[in-house]
């Protein structure tokens, strides 16, 4: 009986092998094959003075302060008019809400549905304390090494400045656009874009625009981030995950240090917040993660491809160890983050409240109620009082890659990252491509900006900045992007 039982075990283990050893060696390459294309001769240094200047107009957006900073847009404003004089005197500007920018490159054909650039103009601030651990002084612009520094270069006057380079070629080189092109830059995109972003979205619909796609800053192009890729990966967000606050208060009877009472506000919020971070909301390899994937497999290499081509039988342990990475991670689930928590002023008097904020960014397929739900479920305190942050976003649309967007923007990359794989991904944090579903149904999230693993921490962080040879790839990529698009099918 024994005998009979390790022969079937052996033999499962066995067509377990041979079907892993199949599925591996019949998944092909879903790569698009296209021809290579000329380059268009750009000026890398001139533009990176350019972008230098632009950065050091300190256009910081405050959520409590809007007009704080209404002198360095109107600076920034009349700079674009200067060094971008044709695409000034081709493109209708419109200035919406405060300091937001809409230009309208008419097209040729009143029938081809019109698409629209974002970018926007607008930073964070240089956390307090960590300006002496930049290498550059982060407003300066100062070109050094290879590169332009500061705050703006990758997030996100890099785009904007590399979408107007573009242009300004292009029309200088006699190119008309066959369908319309909305050149969008907000100017509050780092404090929700309920100003700029969203009252252009509103007004192009009043207008009666539908956009056939929309493409905005997002996902990059990965050099050597993906473990068990050899080539860079060019990732387009599909999507992007809703935000969701939560504020949680606990009052109870405050007394004396020395007679504590059995359970306290400090107790009580902690213990929850511990049940709530113990227990995560469930994820797994779905959903635009999952195509992911599936594109990538291909391109892996020995034990990775077979892997990932594999996930009907590997899937737990893929799943198991991407959780271990906070990026990573991400991609999986919605994410669960105790951002605040303030109780007590008196070492001898124990606090009557405490109070917390959770934030959670939500992935596409749940919702904001089901958030709320696990939300109460997992705190499991009836006490604790929940409050929304107004400002909660639902996850956007997921846009279809069988669109012409996705296709356009696809053979745009291969042709200016030739070096590199596309993929679909997931966009973990918000932009203000995500007021725009309400005029289009397929809407990418994409930089072109080349990133190494110890790059990421720039955006938002320190010693931002951008080299100046990608920064070329950059405009190379909207110029190749809007040529494309006057070709792509109606």
């Amino acid at each position: 009986m024994t005998k009979r039982i390790l022969q079937f075990l052996l033999l499962v283990i066995l067509l377990l092998a041979a079907a892993v050893a199949v599925n591996t060696w019949r998944t092909p390459s879903r790569q698009l094959a296209v021809a290579a294309t000329p380059k268009p001769a750009i000026d890398a240094e001139a533009a990176a003075r350019r972008l230098s200047a632009a950065i050091q107009f300190r256009t910081v957006s405050s959520l409590d302060d809007p007009k704080g900073n209404d002198v360095e847009f109107d600076k920034l404003h009349a700079y674009l008019a200067e060094k971008f004089p044709k695409l000034h005197a081709t493109l209708k500007k419109e200035v919406i809400g405060d300091k937001a920018l809409l230009y309208t490159w008419q097209g040729t054909d009143s029938n081809a549905r019109p698409v629209a650039l974002m970018a926007h103009q607008d930073m964070v601030p240089i956390a307090p304390g960590t300006e002496k651990a930049w290498s550059t002084d982060p407003f300066s612009g100062e070109i050094k090494d290879g590169y332009v520094w500061g705050r703006g270069t990758i997030d996100n006057k890099g785009n904007l400045l590399s979408q107007m380079e573009a242009i300004e070629m292009l029309i200088g080189e006699g190119f008309k656009p066959r369908q319309t092109i909305y050149l969008v830059a907000g100017d509050d995109e780092e404090v929700t874009g309920l100003r700029g972003a969203k009252p252009i979205a509103e007004l192009l619909k009043s207008r009666g625009v539908e956009l056939d796609w929309v493409l905005d800053e997002g996902l990059l192009v990965l050099d050597g981030v993906l473990p068990g890729l050899s080539k860079p990966a060019a990732l387009i967000g599909l999507a992007e995950k809703g935000y969701a606050t939560f504020f949680l208060t606990l009052d109870v009877p405050p007394s004396h240090s020395s007679m504590p009472a059995q359970h306290t506000a400090i107790g009580g919020m902690s213990a929850a917040l511990a049940r709530l971070e113990a227990n995560q909301m469930p994820g797994g390899l779905t959903g635009v993660a999952g195509e992911m994937f599936g594109i990538l497999a291909p391109e892996m290499a020995g034990v990775n491809r077979v892997v990932l081509s594999n996930l009907w039988l590997t899937g737990p342990l893929v799943k198991s160890q991407l959780e271990k990475s906070p990026s990573s991670n991400a991609m999986l689930r919605t994410t669960t983050a105790l951002t605040i928590i303030n109780a007590g002023n008196k070492d001898n008097v124990l606090p009557g409240h405490a109070e917390a904020a959770v934030n959670f960014r939500v992935l596409p397929g749940d919702t904001l109620a089901s958030v709320e739900g696990h939300l109460r479920k997992a705190l499991d305190n009836d006490a604790i009082k929940i409050k929304a942050y107004p400002g909660n976003a639902e996850p956007s649309p997921v846009s279809p890659t069988d669109s012409t967007g996705y296709r356009t923007i696809e053979r745009t990359v291969r042709q200016s990252f030739p070096d590199a794989v596309v993929a679909p991904g997931l966009m973990t944090a918000a932009t203000d491509s995500r007021h725009f579903s309400i005029i289009s149904k397929a809407v990418f999230r994409f930089s072109p900006i080349r990133v190494k693993a110890e790059d990421l921490q720039r955006f938002h962080g320190t010693d931002e900045r951008v080299s100046i040879a990608n920064y070329a790839e950059m405009i190379g990529f909207y110029h190749q992007l809007l040529r494309n698009t006057a070709q792509q099918p109606q």
